[in-house]
């Protein structure tokens, strides 16, 4: 079985930075939307994304590089807040 719950290698994979990025705002979460509201936590939760992309999964300096590492961030950060609503409560139902 595993030795290690989370490892430098881990992070490397999409499922692993997500992951991440999931605990650290859902830790944090209540803080960010305590001082600023509910729509800073998306951005929030973006940053901490791309903190974690350029880190443990950086490609490397060009522009293309860059963009990629952003566009892989956001994609990171959509996976991370749904996942974690799918999770908590998947039948939840929204009002507008």
């Amino acid at each position: 079985m595993f030795n290690d719950f989370m490892t430098a290698d881990v992070l490397t994979t999409f499922a692993g930075i997500t992951g991440a990025t999931m605990l650290i705002v859902q830790f944090t979460k209540s803080i960010i939307k305590n001082k600023l509201g509910d729509s800073f936590v998306r951005i929030y939760s973006f940053i901490i994304s791309l903190i974690l992309t350029f880190f443990f999964a950086n490609t490397g300096d060009k522009a293309q590089d860059i963009i990629m590492m952003i566009l892989n961030a956001i994609l990171i950060t959509i996976t991370s807040m749904g996942g974690y609503e799918m999770i908590s409560d998947p039948m939840a139902k929204k009002n507008k």
